[in-house]
């Protein structure tokens, strides 16, 4: 596939994989790239999961007929990206890997594998192919710290590892937007300041297509998809709404969580709703870092929270999670604590607002607290 005249996608999809990372559900596969630069030399960017060795190689080989690459660069070590490398050496090996300092280092330490021919690159360091001049800008903890990206000058192409990546597979059509979020946040959401960092650095440079390790091409209205990053990066709020995040044993909190959802939903509000013990959790925690406002409610367990809201909080928290407005509803039948205990697992998160009004359910709702549930979704739907 034909990314510029120069530039060929060599990359393979994954349909047999069921958990990304071990965790990520991931219905419609998902895509490892790679690409080749065809000039006076030639470098394959990047290599992929090693259960695609053999059909990479194929298709570097389809690309280039007779030819043979100069370079492998290596812009990120994680081993869907490097798991190859020991397979295109034993293939070509003439071909010198270019990456960073600390990749050469987690190279040894992953794979055993000392290159017989290396260049170290580091930011600024530049490789002239011929007519193509790659330069290379560090990216640490984005979200590895041996991470590089790689700017080609003559095409204006920005090969960015991670960044920008989304779950699916390429000969999957969906839309970009909701499988990059959760990609985003799950994977890279800690480190809003160091994506803004690269962020920075890439509006220094005249791009007009951008090639993630992950997920499609991006070569149409960059603005959109850099506007998306600035606003995630930032922790900003991308939609106006509510998320309403709950657990429930016997199902009375449930009925708040939904009645509170309906309230507000007839007041124009838009929500999304998630109960944590079945949902996708990368699900919610996309939501929450979606929407500008989060409701969490639960039960009093053990003294504590329901499990599965202290998993949820803890992946917000682990994540940066902030400036957002909280709600908290809990629920209890002789000693509720669990506000106490979602409030204080929150404390270390930046410029969060806690409403005004929150609900303490008795064991099920009543008068008192279906018209707490108005209060608080009054407050909500308040600028």
């Amino acid at each position: 596939m034909y990314i510029t005249k120069d530039i060929r996608y060599v990359g393979v999809n994954d349909h047999d994989i069921d958990l990304f990372e071990g965790q990520y559900t991931v219905p419609n596969g998902m895509a490892y790239n790679s690409y080749v630069i065809i000039d006076e030399k030639i470098a394959v960017m990047d290599t992929v999961d090693a259960r695609f060795s053999d059909a990479w190689l194929e298709n570097i080989a389809r690309e280039l007929g007779e030819g043979s690459p100069d370079y492998l660069v290596i812009q990120h070590m994680e081993p869907d990206h490097s798991a190859s490398i020991g397979a295109f050496l034993a293939q070509y090996p003439k071909a010198a890997v270019v990456a960073s300092k600390q990749a050469f280092t987690m190279m040894k330490n992953f794979y055993g594998v000392v290159p017989a021919a290396s260049e170290t690159v580091g930011e600024g360091s530049v490789l002239s192919l011929g007519a193509h001049t790659l330069t290379f800008f560090t990216a640490p903890m984005v979200h590895w710290p041996e991470v590089i990206v790689t700017y080609d000058a003559a095409d204006k192409v920005l090969f960015s590892a991670d960044g920008f990546g989304k779950f699916g597979a390429l000969d999957v059509e969906e839309e970009w937007a909701c499988e990059a979020r959760r990609y985003y946040f799950g994977i890279v959401g800690k480190y809003g300041a160091q994506t803004a960092a690269l962020l920075k650095k890439a509006a220094t440079l005249d791009i007009a297509k951008i090639c993630p390790l992950h997920g499609p091409v991006l070569s149409e209205d960059l603005e959109y998809y850099l506007g998306l990053y600035q606003t995630w990066s930032g922790y900003g709020v991308e939609s106006e709404g509510v998320v309403i995040a709950y657990t429930s044993v016997y199902g009375n909190t449930k009925k708040a969580a939904l009645l509170l959802a309906e309230i507000l939903e007839q007041k124009g509000v838009p929500c999304a709703v998630h109960d944590l013990a079945r949902t996708d959790m990368a699900e919610a925690v996309e939501d929450a870092f979606r929407y500008g406002k989060l409701v969490l409610a639960t039960t009093t367990y053990n003294a504590e929270i329901f499990p599965f809201m202290r998993e949820f909080i803890s992946h917000l928290t682990e994540r940066n999670f902030q400036n957002r407005t909280v709600a908290l509803i809990e629920n209890g039948s002789w000693a509720p604590t669990a506000a106490k205990v979602m409030r204080a697992m929150l404390e270390k998160c930046k410029n969060l607002t806690f409403t005004n009004t929150s609900v303490k359910i008795l064991s099920a709702l009543n008068e008192e607290s279906e018209a707490a549930l108005l209060a608080l979704a009054d407050e909500l739907c308040e600028k």
